[in-house]
């Protein structure tokens, strides 16, 4: 069989692959704190028919002939920029304006999230759309139920006030720090997992100090995907997925020619 047609294929599986990850940008295009992924991919090993050959006395160097055998997927990395903020003014909807992301935590598992839409559950913790706790830096956060309002400082700080008019607080948002957050693990549900490339600073980090991120009450960071940069990578790929499927049916017609040889 030709060398082509298997090219080809690869190619195509390839740019299938592409598609995909493109489609489900686009699906989470309003999905809060997704973060989007691109696709790169790498060129498969190359079949050599003559090797290279240095310069001698009589005659100058000769570089070596290959013929490439398709491509390969590369990486499927996941880009952590900004996202736009939404104003909701629901308190509980955080923003993270900078780096990091919070902390929720159930069943002794630990999870991370850029989606900042907390509630309170029947015992005043704030937790997320699973139930999961969020956590500050002694732990979990409850306001109580007699508590007449809350606020929460860009620090992360949560304050509420009691009946009688005090305020007191209830305690602070911490967040967790990466040193490369492309290294996490998505687990679905707007949540990441830890793993061992992903650099997790130890510890909670303080919002607003020695440089770390600030807390946007009101505010929901929302997805980061580009339906203009999606849609131009969508023809591009669909055309690549195209001229790989020609490659195949060329690849056809050669060998159908071959075959008519005999007649």
């Amino acid at each position: 069989m030709l060398r082509s047609m298997y090219a080809g294929i690869s190619g195509m599986k390839n740019f299938q692959t592409k598609l995909d990850v493109i489609g489900n940008n686009i699906a989470n295009v309003n999905t809060s704190g997704y973060k989007k992924a691109t696709v790169s991919f790498q060129d498969l090993m190359s079949q050599t028919t003559t090797g290279a050959q240095g310069a001698t006395d009589a005659r100058g160097g000769i570089n070596a002939s290959q013929v490439g055998l398709g491509s390969k997927l590369g990486t499927i990395s996941n880009i952590h920029t900004q996202g736009f903020q939404q104003t909701t003014n629901n308190p509980l909807d955080l923003a993270i304006e900078g780096d990091g992301m919070f902390v929720v935590e159930a069943d002794g598992a630990t999870y991370y999230t850029r989606s900042g839409n907390f509630y309170l559950d029947d015992e005043g913790s704030v937790v997320n759309a699973n139930g999961l706790y969020l956590q500050g830096l002694q732990g979990n956060i409850t306001i109580p139920a007699n508590a007449q309002s809350f606020s929460i400082q860009t620090d992360g700080i949560v304050n509420y006030i009691n009946p009688d008019g005090t305020t007191e607080e209830a305690g602070q948002i911490g967040l967790a720090s990466f040193s490369n957050p492309a290294g996490l693990q998505k687990d679905g549900s707007n949540l990441y997992l830890d793993s061992p490339n992903a650099g997790l600073v130890p510890g909670l980090v303080t919002p607003e100090a020695d440089g770390a991120a600030s807390i946007v009450s009101g505010s929901l960071e929302m997805s980061n995907v580009d339906l203009a940069e999606e849609f131009t990578e969508m023809i591009t790929a669909q055309r690549a997925f195209q001229a790989n499927t020609r490659i195949i049916t060329t690849s056809d017609e050669i060998l159908q020619e071959l075959v008519n040889l005999k007649r």
